[in-house]
């Protein structure tokens, strides 16, 4: 599949109803109507060509592939976040973990961190 095809608002909706199993407490979250749930997640399923869900009286249920496939979509989604969440002022950060002896840290270490965070 072509990452330029990839329905990406459909996946956000069958993710936020996979979590609630409520189409309108779905599209509540996503600000857009709960007719426009439907309709991606119906698109989704349509492309996939597999019932992702149940329809209930009262909610929804997961199929068996929905159930395979919203930790993937999630954990994508996830991510993504995490990645955006690097960026700060327009620039990417990135966590640097260091281990070092207790002492080394304490008596040589942090008191450089300061100046090395102002630097840098």
């Amino acid at each position: 599949m072509d990452r330029a095809q990839l329905p990406l608002n459909a996946l956000r909706a069958f993710e936020a109803a996979a979590r609630h199993l409520n189409f309108t407490r779905a599209a509540i979250e996503l600000c857009v109507s709960q007719g426009a749930v439907s309709h991606q997640v119906a698109q989704l399923e349509r492309r996939l060509g597999t019932r992702l869900f149940h329809r209930l009286p009262r909610g929804l249920a997961l199929t068996d592939e929905g159930h395979a496939l919203v930790p993937v979509v999630a954990d994508a989604f996830d991510r993504v976040a995490a990645t955006l969440d690097q960026y700060t002022d327009g620039r990417f950060r990135e966590a640097l973990k260091v281990g070092v002896v207790g002492t080394f840290a304490t008596g040589w270490l942090l008191p450089r961190l300061d100046a090395f965070a102002r630097l840098h």
